[in-house]
């Protein structure tokens, strides 16, 4: 570890002198008097390879067109996101523009001078940064300085659709059972008891294969709006921020009760038996739904309909019948009668610049150029009658791809590309454009979907507090723990929940959950005068 930081501050110091000479070559007519080169992290999904698209051609272009900026991308896998990124960081061979998904790993390498303070930066480019400062506005570009020390070790991007989790079921299964739309947890219950006893009505020779309600290993996220149920709705905005380290919210008051349903689902086989046998990216549970053996799940507010022709929803219709299909459903109510979400703030990756990084008004003006409204939506749409066509009313409206085409997007609305932006972005035409972005995906399936996401929904308030030296470093662990316990949890007997999900509590806590949530009320305490009692 002190090798490390030896060379990290080595290279701070490198870098300074660098940027210093770099920032004196002043742009002549808005470019670089000389070519300048940077690399960029590029998530990757599958097998498609994003470096070589025309997605990328048209950044590359850009850049070079109205900056004299060659732009290099660094493929790595999405779901090793915290993984590759320190892997990079600890050999010095990180892009030069980074984005995660992981605060913490930002601020791990940041204390051991891995990172750049981009706040003097900022300051100073601001004038050359429209796009940048248009699309994320002052809240988010400044969401991560730190108050006592005015470091800035990140930019949140925007998050421009905050929805996050639906409960899915499949109409046709009801519609066949002659059952209504479920509206509350004993309600969804009832569906998921008749599904398991109808197998053999409802699958035939495939009855074995019933899985009334299925979830994974990442139960937390997995069962949001079930936990999320059992939270008193009067949990104060401070509480919140102090439980809410963990994304998941399983360390919210009622989370545990929450569990307990679950796991007496799973005992009573209701819940997909094998879901903990499946890690991050094997693909068994997305094939279960496609090819018809589920009844009900919960995920990201538009799960079924990504994707195009490989959705679930499209598999689905080829697999069973045109009549199969996933809707949403609000059916789990809190204490207050309310079908409780809370919701994403404006922010969402976090894009941060290596300490090896020597080209930082280059990279900057990457970000603004990635910002630009005509950018995004160019990365977002496609060119006019390749990957879309105009509605009467201005409507973008998608075309479907195969996973071969050039112009095929791996991730929704490009987000690999978009850096600094997740979610439709089309000005004006947003709205009209919703329901046709998951094409050929029904549009009011979409729009109801996205409707029912935000009903009753909250967006925790944000605090602006100096780092939580608790989390450095801890995150990736923390999580790991997380989800194993509560898979030992869910999957255990009734009798022994209890014994194990406390167990598996106290061990989080003792690792570092108890500190940082000891740190953040006692900031929060400082801040605001709140005093948490646990």
């Amino acid at each position: 570890m002190k090798r490390i930081l030896a060379l990290a501050l080595a290279l701070v110091m490198l870098c300074s002198i660098g940027i210093v000479a770099h920032a004196a070559d002043e742009l002549v007519d808005g470019k670089f008097a000389e070519t300048r080169h940077i690399t960029v992290r590029l998530f990757q999904r599958g097998d498609n390879i994003p470096e070589e698209s025309p997605w990328a051609d048209y950044i590359r272009k850009g850049m070079l067109e109205k900056y004299n900026v060659e732009v290099e991308f660094t493929v790595g896998g999405r779901w090793d996101d915290e993984k590759d990124l320190a892997a990079w960081l600890s050999s010095e061979q990180a892009p030069d523009v980074c984005y995660t998904y992981s605060y913490s790993t930002i601020l791990n390498y940041a204390d051991m001078g891995g990172m750049i303070d981009l706040a003097p930066y900022i300051d100073q480019y601001k004038d050359l940064l429209p796009n940048l400062f248009n699309l994320l506005g002052e809240d988010n570009v400044y969401w991560d300085k730190d108050p006592e020390k005015g470091t800035l070790w990140a930019l949140e991007t925007r998050l421009v659709n905050n929805a996050r989790i639906n409960t899915f079921i499949r109409k046709d299964w009801l519609d066949k059972l002659n059952l209504t739309m479920p509206t509350n947890k004993a309600e969804f219950e009832e569906r998921l008891i008749a599904f398991r006893d109808n197998a053999e009505l409802l699958l035939g020779e495939d009855a074995a294969k019933m899985v009334p309600y299925s979830t994974s290993y990442d139960i937390g996220w997995r069962n949001n709006n079930l936990t999320v149920s059992f939270v008193p709705d009067d949990i104060t905005d401070e509480e919140l921020y102090i439980r809410g380290y963990d994304d998941r919210q399983q360390f919210l008051p009622g989370a545990k009760e929450a569990m307990r349903l679950l796991n007496k689902w799973y005992n009573e086989k209701l819940v997909w038996q094998d879901f903990a046998l499946y890690g991050s990216g094997d693909t068994t549970e997305d094939d279960n739904l496609k090819a018809g053996f589920v009844g009900s799940f919960q995920h990201n507010y538009d799960y079924p309909f990504r994707n195009g022709e490989d959705s679930i929803d499209q598999n689905l219709k080829r697999n069973v019948g045109p009549e199969a299909e996933f809707v949403a459903v609000d059916c789990f109510e809190n204490d207050a009668g309310l079908h409780r979400k809370y919701l994403g703030s404006t922010v969402d990756r976090k894009v941060c610049f290596p300490a090896t990084n020597d080209e930082v008004l280059a990279s900057l003006l990457y970000l603004d150029f990635i910002s630009d409204p005509e950018t995004i939506k160019f990365l977002q749409v496609g060119p006019e009658g390749i990957t879309h066509d105009r509605d009467e009313n201005g409507a973008y409206v998608k075309k479907t791809l195969d996973s071969a085409d050039p112009y095929y997007q791996a991730s929704l609305n490009n987000i690999d590309f978009t850096m600094t932006c997740n979610g439709l972005y089309l000005g004006e035409y947003t709205d009209a454009s919703f329901g046709y972005s998951l094409a050929p995906v029904d549009p009011a399936l979409v729009a109801d979907a996205y409707a029912i996401a935000m009903n009753d929904g909250r967006v925790p308030a944000h605090y602006i507090m100096p780092a939580i030296e608790a989390e450095v470093g801890i995150g990736t662990t923390l999580n790991d723990e997380r989800n194993s316990f509560l898979g030992r949890a869910v999957t255990a007997s009734v009798e022994d929940f209890d014994r194990i999900y406390d167990e598996g509590v106290a061990n989080y806590m003792s690792i570092g959950g108890q500190a940082i949530m000891e740190e953040r009320a006692e900031k929060i305490e400082a801040e605001t005068g709140y005093k948490f009692a646990e």
